[in-house]
Order: C-alpha cells, then sequence, then structure tokens
C-alpha cells in the first residue's frame, strides 16, 4: 500500500511533500519519543505522533519513514514544513486520537 491509499482512506490532511505520496508503506510506529522511534521504528513505516517541532523530520530522515501523521488536529511548524519539502517525506494530519488511528492503520496494513 502506498502513503497516498493511506492518506486518502484515512481522510488525512497533506501539509507537505505530496511527491512522497507514491512511497511504499511497510509498517507503521506510534510514538511521541524520539529517541524511541530511532531505536525502533523501521524503514518504510508510517510514523504516528503528536510532535509538530523540525525534530520529527531529522528522526525521519535517518529512519527512512515513508510519511508522518500528526493526530488529535495537530499542526506542523513552519520549520517542520520546509524541512518535509527538502526531503520528499509527508506530513499528513488528523484530528483522530493516536489510538483510534494507530488500530486503523494496523487493520489496513495486516
Amino acid at each position: 500500500m502506498k502513503v497516498k491509499d493511506v492518506a486518502e482512506k484515512l481522510s488525512l490532511k497533506i501539509f507537505s511533500a505530496p511527491e512522497g505520496l507514491n512511497r511504499e508503506v511497510t509498517g507503521g510506529y506510534t510514538s511521541d519519543l524520539l529517541s524511541d522511534v530511532m531505536g525502533h521504528a523501521q524503514e518504510g513505516h508510517i510514523w504516528i505522533t503528536l510532535q509538530t517541532h523540525k525534530n520529527i523530520m531529522a528522526v525521519a530522515s535517518l529512519k527512512d519513514i515513508a510519511a508522518i501523521i500528526l493526530v488529535k488536529g495537530f499542526i506542523p511548524e513552519p520549520e517542520t514544513i520546509e524541512l518535509s519539502a527538502q526531503e520528499g517525506i509527508p506530513v499528513l494530519g488528523s484530528s483522530s486520537e493516536a489510538f483510534e488511528l494507530s488500530g486503523k492503520l494496523y487493520e489496513m496494513l495486516k
């Protein structure tokens, strides 16, 4: 499944880097702790978080994350959007809670 399919099925807002929507999704990871994501997320995962600052892009780039989904209606900071565009890693948004969104993503990918 591609990032664009996930975005469409979950009615996600696309904040940045639409060129990355054709990336293949291999799984998902939900965490707000950057060190946890660095230690456990895998290449091609979609990362679900409420963090909006530019450091999420550094972690996403390091781990080769397919996309980031911000939950609870959070909006990425301007620097995050800029880095997202540079890296080609989409930042998406949802008004859902992380728990709910994680369950839906899991059902889609299993």
